[in-house]
């Protein structure tokens, strides 16, 4: 038998068997008016038909033959031997586990209002529905409803609909369908950064030398990161001029030292000039 012959059943045996709810990539093949065929490699033939098809016949009408799509198993074999499939079930497990990922990382990101009853705000968090309750928006977004007559509460929130809000996942459920987001803890997590940023500007002091990289240019200077993602300001005038360097000729990501000339707060301002 020749090498490359056995190098395929090799490949073939150690392909594990499908399993009804794995996620796979198959490659359009074949479209019809009701259904769509797939090649899932070693994995067979699959197809996308019935109510799965017209769930999703709009987004499948976006891809071509060749096209690889991400697509779950939802049935081993139909009458015709094919697997069955579903792209509407994948993409909303891609999502969840993405979700999850993102409240694992204690990740902030931003959503837009749908729409709003007493209890709180409906928003979408990719294609579904995630709920923020009143409890968890920010001060300044909190409804201040007298005696909290809760139709005037209602009333006040829908002022936010088609707005986008800056939120953290407090809790998900896939099982239950549901994601609790809160506006309030970002705002709690920005205060502390803001506080561990001042406090680490207190180290520095005006005369010091310090190291940092070029993380940014303007027409009124270079933007310079030191330590603990502390950023210093050197202003177009403390900048060497032209017989030395000009503020276009300083690069992105360049290494260099400078001298702390002022402290205003939490702000810093450096100087190259020698």
């Amino acid at each position: 038998m020749p090498l490359k012959d056995l190098k395929k059943i090799k490949k073939a045996i150690s392909v594990s068997p499908p399993k009804i709810g794995e996620i796979i990539a198959g490659k359009i093949i074949n479209k019809s008016r009701n259904s769509v065929f797939l090649d899932l490699g070693p994995q067979g033939i699959g197809v996308i038909r019935g109510q799965e098809f017209y769930k999703t016949k709009q987004a499948l009408k976006d891809f071509t033959k060749k096209d690889n799509i991400f697509v779950k198993i939802i049935g081993l074999e139909t009458e015709e031997g094919y697997r069955e499939l579903s792209l509407l079930q994948a993409n909303k497990q891609i999502t969840w586990d993405r979700l999850t990922e993102i409240q694992k990382n204690d990740k902030a990101f931003k959503v837009k209002v749908k729409s709003a009853n007493k209890g709180g705000l409906i928003c979408q968090v990719e294609e579904m529905d995630a709920f923020l309750p009143v409890s968890q928006l920010s001060p300044s977004h909190y409804p201040k409803v007298e005696n909290g007559d809760p139709s005037k509460i209602a009333k006040e929130l829908q002022k936010f609909i088609g707005k986008e809000l800056k939120v953290k996942i407090l809790s998900i459920d896939q099982k239950k369908n549901q994601i609790i987001l809160s506006e309030k803890i970002t705002l709690k997590q920005a205060k502390k950064e803001s506080r561990e940023k001042e406090n680490i500007a207190l180290e520095y002091k005006v005369g010091d030398v310090v190291e940092g990289k070029i993380s940014g240019i303007t027409n009124f200077g270079a933007f310079v990161k030191l330590k603990n993602g502390i950023e210093g300001l050197v202003r177009a005038e403390d900048i060497p001029d032209k017989k030395d360097k000009k503020p276009f000729e300083i690069k992105i990501g360049e290494k260099l030292k400078a001298k702390i000339i002022e402290k205003t707060n939490d702000k810093i301002y450096l100087s190259l000039k020698t």
